[in-house]
C-alpha cells in the first residue's frame, strides 16, 4: 500500500514538474513572440520615419518613374488642400506663442525682481550650486554664470570645479574674474579631469549650503528658480525639488526646440525614463553616508543619483514652471544621445542598481523605439495567482465570442477563470452560446437580473470570483498581445500598486485608452490622454512607450487584487455607468496605492457597440451630467489640486498635451 502511495506521489510530482516546465517554456515563448511583434512594429515605424525624411523625398527621381508619378500625385493632393496647410500654419503660430510665453517673457520685471529680493522667508537656506567645468566655450561660461548672478533669491554660492585642459586656460581666467567680484562664487582648478561624476564631487567638497543644486556648465537658469524653490521648501518642507525645462538652440532661449512639462514625482515613470533631469535641488541631509555622483554611472550619473535620493526623500516636490534652459549643441546630450553613446548602458545600469536595492530580481531592461534611454522593464512574476476575468454582457453574441475567443486562443497565462455576467439578454443566439461556453472548465455564466448598472453588475460578478486578482473586461474587447495578463500582473503583484490598465485601440488602431487624466474634457471630470492618436505615435516625450503612474485607468480592462476590491467594497453603485472606474482608482489612491498604465498589454476596444454612447440621446446625456456633477462634488478637493501626473501647463480641453495658452 505504501509503495502504491509512493508511486502515486512520484507520478503526481512528475506531472507537476512537467507542467511547471511547460508553463515556463510557454512564458518564454510568449515573451519572444511579444518581442518579435514589437520589433516588427519598431521596424515599420522606422521605415515610415525614413520615408518621411526630406532627404528621402529629395532623391525620388532616382527611384524610378512610377515612384515619381505616385509622389507627384500625392504632392498635388497635399498642396490642393488649403485647409490642411492653414491648420499647420495655425498650429505653428500657436506653438510659437506658447514658446514665447515661457522664454524671456516669463522673466520678472525689475519691480517684481526687487519684490522677490525683499521677501523674507521663515527659513535661512543657502543653495550650493555645483557646476563642473570642462573646456567650456567662453560664451556658454559667461551666460551660465550671469544666469546665477541674476537670481532673485540671493543666498547662494556657485561652486566651480575646473577640469579643463591647458588649451582652455581661459576657463579659469574667466571664472576667477567673476569670483574676484562676487565672494559667493568659489573656484577651484583641479589637478586632473575626473569626468562629470568626479568633477561634480569635487564641487560638492567646496559646498557649504544646506541645499545642493546641480547645474550644467553650458545651460541657463531662469532668474526666479531659486526663489520659487525657496517658497516650496518653506511651504511644503520639501527636501528634493525639480522644475520644468526647455531645450534651446542657436544661442538664444527664445529658440526653443522642446518644452518638457513634467508630471509630479512618479516612481514608475522615473525608472523607465529620467524625466526629472534638470534642475534638481535637494537637502544636504539626503547625501549623508552616500556619494553624490558615482563614477561607475558616468554618463547617467544624474539618473542614478535621482533614483537614490528621491527614494529616500521625505517630500519630493515638482515646481510646474519652466525654469531651466538646456542648451543643445554639437557635444551635448541635448543634441542627441549619439553624442554620448556610453550614457545608454550607464542609464540601464543605474536603473538595474536601483531595482536591485528595492529587492527586485530577474528583471529585464531594454530600450524602446521612443528613445534609447526610455526603457521597457520586464519584472519577474513572483507567484502564479489565479485571475478572475469579469465580463458583463447583454446579447451581443459576436462581440462576446470574439472577446472570449481571443482570451482562450492568444493568452499565454493560463491560470484564469472567465465569469460572464449575464444581464437580461433576449436572443436565442446568446443563450446557445452560453450553453456552449459553460462546458469549458474555465468559464462560467452567472445571471444578474436587475436593470443595467455597470457597478452593480461587476460587484455581483466579483462575488463568484475565486481568483486572487480581478480583471474587469468589456465584452467588446479583443486581445492583441499574447502576454497581456503577465504584463499587467507584473505591476499588480507589487504591494504599492492598486489598479493596472492596458493600452486599448479602436479598430482603426488609434488609441482609445492610455491612462486617464483628471479634469480633462468638457465636464472637467476625467478624460483619456492621447485619445485618437495613431498607434505609431510615441506620445508626448515618449509617454506611449513606457509603463507609468497615472491617476486612473479604464474599467474596460482593469486588473486589481481582490483583497483591495473587497476592502473598498468594489465599485460605487451610485455611478451606474460613468466614472465608476475613475472613482475606484481614486479610492485606491487614497490608500496610498499607485495606479499604473502599461502600453505593453494591448487590446482592441470596439467602444460603445454594446450599450451605445452616453451622449446619443437626451436621457443618456442627462444621466451622464448627473453622474459627472456627483463625481465633481465627491472629489472636489482632489480635482482642485489637479492631476499630479498631468502638468498644469497643458490644456484641459484637448487630450494631446497641447499647451494652455491662458496661463
Amino acid at each position: 500500500m505504501q509503495e502504491q502511495l509512493k508511486e502515486q506521489a512520484d507520478s503526481e510530482n512528475y506531472y507537476r514538474l512537467a507542467y511547471e516546465k511547460e508553463k515556463a517554456k510557454n512564458t518564454i515563448l510568449a515573451g519572444k513572440l511579444s518581442d518579435a511583434e514589437a520589433k516588427c512594429e519598431d521596424l515599420d515605424f522606422q521605415l515610415k520615419r525614413i520615408k518621411n525624411n526630406p532627404l528621402w523625398k529629395m532623391t525620388f527621381p532616382l527611384r524610378g518613374t512610377i515612384h515619381v508619378i505616385i509622389r507627384t500625385k500625392d504632392r498635388i493632393v497635399r498642396l490642393g488642400n488649403p485647409k490642411g496647410v492653414a491648420r499647420k500654419l495655425r498650429n505653428k503660430m500657436i506653438e510659437k506663442k506658447a514658446m514665447k510665453q515661457h522664454g524671456r517673457a516669463s522673466f520678472p520685471s525689475p519691480e517684481e525682481a526687487q519684490a522677490m529680493r525683499d521677501t523674507s522667508f521663515p527659513k535661512d537656506i543657502t543653495f550650493s550650486i555645483l557646476v563642473p567645468l570642462y573646456n567650456t566655450p567662453k560664451r556658454f561660461l559667461t551666460e551660465m554664470i550671469d544666469s546665477v548672478l541674476w537670481q532673485t533669491y540671493g543666498k547662494w554660492e556657485l561652486c566651480l570645479a575646473d577640469g579643463s585642459d591647458a588649451d582652455h586656460a581661459y576657463v579659469g581666467e574667466i571664472a576667477k574674474s567673476y569670483a574676484a567680484k562676487d565672494p559667493r562664487i568659489v573656484y577651484k582648478k583641479l589637478e586632473k579631469n575626473e569626468g562629470i561624476a568626479g568633477n561634480t564631487n569635487r564641487c560638492y567638497e567646496m559646498a557649504t549650503g544646506q541645499f545642493i543644486a546641480l547645474f550644467d556648465h553650458d545651460d541657463i537658469l531662469h532668474p526666479s528658480v531659486l526663489f520659487e524653490y525657496m517658497k516650496v521648501i518653506c511651504e511644503q518642507d520639501a527636501d528634493y525639488l525639480y522644475c520644468d525645462e526647455a531645450t534651446f538652440k542657436n544661442g538664444s532661449i527664445e529658440n526653443m526646440i522642446t518644452l518638457h512639462f513634467k508630471p509630479d514625482y512618479a516612481i514608475d515613470n522615473l525608472r523607465a525614463n529620467n524625466y526629472i533631469c534638470h534642475f534638481s535641488a535637494f537637502s544636504r541631509e539626503l547625501l549623508e553616508g552616500t556619494e553624490l555622483f558615482r563614477s561607475k554611472f558616468d554618463g547617467s550619473q544624474d539618473h542614478d543619483m535621482i533614483l537614490r535620493l528621491t527614494t529616500n526623500a521625505k517630500k519630493v516636490v515638482h515646481v510646474p514652471k519652466l525654469l531651466y534652459y538646456w542648451r543643445s549643441h554639437k557635444a551635448s546630450v541635448a543634441s542627441g544621445i549619439s553624442a554620448k553613446v556610453y550614457a545608454i548602458n550607464a542609464a540601464k545600469n543605474a536603473v538595474a542598481d536601483h531595482l536591485t536595492r528595492c529587492g527586485m530580481t530577474d528583471f529585464e531592461i531594454t530600450s524602446t523605439r521612443a528613445f534609447e534611454t526610455i526603457f521597457r522593464i520586464r519584472y519577474k512574476l513572483t507567484a502564479y495567482p489565479k485571475i478572475s476575468i469579469l465580463i458583463p454582457n447583454k446579447d451581443h453574441y459576436s462581440d462576446l465570442s470574439r472577446c472570449i475567443g481571443s482570451i482562450l486562443d492568444k493568452s499565454t497565462y493560463d491560470h484564469f477563470e472567465i465569469i460572464v455576467i449575464e444581464n437580461n439578454s433576449t436572443t436565442e443566439e446568446i443563450a446557445d452560446y452560453y450553453e456552449e461556453i459553460e462546458k469549458h472548465p474555465q468559464i462560467r455564466v452567472v445571471r444578474y437580473e436587475g436593470e443595467f448598472n455597470y457597478s452593480k453588475i461587476n460587484n455581483f460578478g466579483a462575488g463568484f470570483a475565486t481568483g486572487e486578482y480581478l480583471l474587469l473586461l468589456n465584452n467588446d474587447t479583443e486581445v492583441i498581445t499574447p502576454d497581456w495578463m503577465e504584463e499587467m500582473l507584473m505591476y499588480g503583484q507589487r504591494p504599492d500598486v492598486g489598479a493596472v490598465g492596458a493600452k486599448l485601440y479602436y479598430a482603426d488602431k488609434t488609441i482609445q485608452h492610455a491612462g486617464i487624466v483628471l479634469k480633462l474634457g468638457a465636464h472637467r471630470t476625467a478624460g483619456h490622454s492621447h485619445y485618437k492618436v495613431n498607434y505609431e505615435n510615441v506620445g508626448y516625450m515618449g509617454r506611449l512607450c513606457y509603463a507609468q503612474d497615472v491617476s486612473a485607468v479604464t474599467g474596460a480592462c482593469l486588473l486589481v487584487k481582490k483583497a483591495f476590491w473587497d476592502e473598498l467594497g468594489g465599485l460605487d453603485e451610485s455611478f451606474a455607468v460613468a466614472l465608476n472606474d475613475v472613482d475606484f482608482c481614486l479610492r485606491l489612491r487614497e490608500k496610498g496605492l499607485l495606479n499604473v498604465f502599461t502600453p505593453f498589454a494591448e487590446l482592441y476596444h470596439y467602444e460603445s457597440v454594446s450599450r451605445g454612447s452616453d451622449i446619443e440621446n437626451a436621457k443618456k446625456a442627462e444621466r451622464y451630467n448627473e453622474e459627472s456633477a456627483r463625481f465633481r462634488k465627491k472629489w472636489e478637493a482632489v480635482l482642485a489640486k489637479g492631476d499630479p501626473y498631468y502638468n498644469p501647463n497643458f490644456s484641459l480641453d484637448k487630450s494631446d498635451f497641447s499647451l494652455n495658452l491662458n496661463i
